[in-house]
């Protein structure tokens, strides 16, 4: 008896595998405990569609990661925060905070893309990297300044 798995079974296979198992263990134990349902032709196509429309959708997020970066190549993002009299900041500048001011100007970027590779603590121009997609990344200079200034 053919099975497709809804959920990953330890020594069997994993979610959305196709398997062969005896009739009585994938009748009695996976279809009634609901870890799996009979590869019927119709099961077959909707599991083929799914996995259609989901490999349509990652298409769908890539092209859009890729036109981000385009746009992104190159600009200018500048967070104003409060700052001593050397320069030194009080505190450092988050990933939510060029998360935000990212927002400010147009583009719609999660703060968990942001990488920081060490705290921004003074005021000046550093290079910041977005990790848009797995494999999509861009660099946009992050301007500091202080709030007082303007």
């Amino acid at each position: 008896m053919k099975v497709l798995l809804l959920q990953d079974v330890k020594a069997q296979g994993k979610k959305d595998e196709i398997i062969e198992v005896n009739d009585g263990f994938g009748r009695n134990f996976l279809i009634k405990k609901g870890l799996a349902v009979e590869a019927t032709p119709k099961v077959m196509n909707e599991y083929r569609l799914r996995k259609q429309k989901e490999e349509a959708d990652r298409q769908k997020e890539i092209a859009a990661a890729k036109e981000t970066a385009a746009r992104l190549q190159g600009q200018v993002i500048t967070v104003k925060v409060k700052c001593g009299e050397n320069g030194k900041l009080f505190g450092a500048v988050t990933a939510k905070e060029i998360a935000d001011a990212l927002a400010a100007a147009g583009f719609n970027v999660d703060k968990k893309k942001v990488v920081l590779k060490e705290p921004v603590k003074l005021i000046g121009r550093y290079e910041i990297e977005l990790k848009l997609y797995q494999g999509i990344s861009a660099k946009v200079a992050l301007s500091v300044t202080d709030e007082r200034l303007q």
